[in-house]
């Protein structure tokens, strides 16, 4: 089977999981999708749970990417933070929360693929915008890199939690906002406040 067949069903798995859930989506049903017999997907992936971890290395080499775009074609690190902001309400503003709870409880090897990603590149990525960010006066001094890395990759998966923020009461978005908006202002100094502030008129403006 050629690459952009097996690149069809992996996309074709995640529009019908986006829509409703990875544990309501069947074979049967990504197949009827795609307009392709079961047998065909079977030659490539021999269960859900496969196609599920193909997927996840797709989207987690993609967020890669865009993270390393916006680091290398930003001016400062408050631009970057804007820009990762930007880039998290796309990414946020298509997931559907029970994509991640139905990765967490029934893909569990997936999902430990994404926390390893998490903490190796998400974590490596964030501790190099802090120590850029001291250097360049916008974030504080004091603060523990590593520390505070951790705990912000932790409180954007703390806003996925169900259990903390339901779904019936809260926009998953509108969370993410949130605690994105209070960790920046936490971090930051008077002059990347400043800045911050400048960043965010301009946005409104443009909104």
């Amino acid at each position: 089977m050629s690459i952009d067949q097996i690149e069809r069903i992996v996309q074709g798995g995640e529009e019908l999981f986006l829509k409703a859930g990875i544990r309501n989506v069947t074979m049967d049903d990504i197949a009827r999708h795609l307009g392709m017999s079961k047998k065909t997907i079977y030659q490539v992936f021999k269960d859900k749970d496969e196609l599920v971890m193909a997927l996840v290395r797709k989207k987690l080499n993609e967020d890669e990417e865009q993270m390393n775009v916006i680091l290398k074609s930003s001016k400062n690190v408050i631009e970057e933070m804007i820009n990762m902001m930007k880039c998290s309400e796309e990414i946020f503003a298509r997931i559907n929360p029970i994509v991640v709870h139905d990765l967490q409880k029934y893909h569990p090897e997936a999902w430990k693929q994404f926390q390893t990603f998490k903490s190796a590149v998400v974590v490596q990525k964030m501790e190099e915008l802090l120590t850029k960010g001291i250097a360049q006066g916008y974030i504080r001094p004091e603060i523990n890199i590593k520390i505070i890395a951790r705990m912000h990759v932790n409180m954007i998966e703390m806003g996925f939690n169900n259990s903390i923020f339901p779904q019936t009461e809260f926009n998953i978005w509108k969370v993410q906002t949130q605690i994105l908006e209070h960790f920046t202002y936490g971090i930051c100094t008077l002059k990347g406040i400043k800045l911050l502030n400048e960043f965010k008129n301009i946005k409104d403006e443009l909104n």
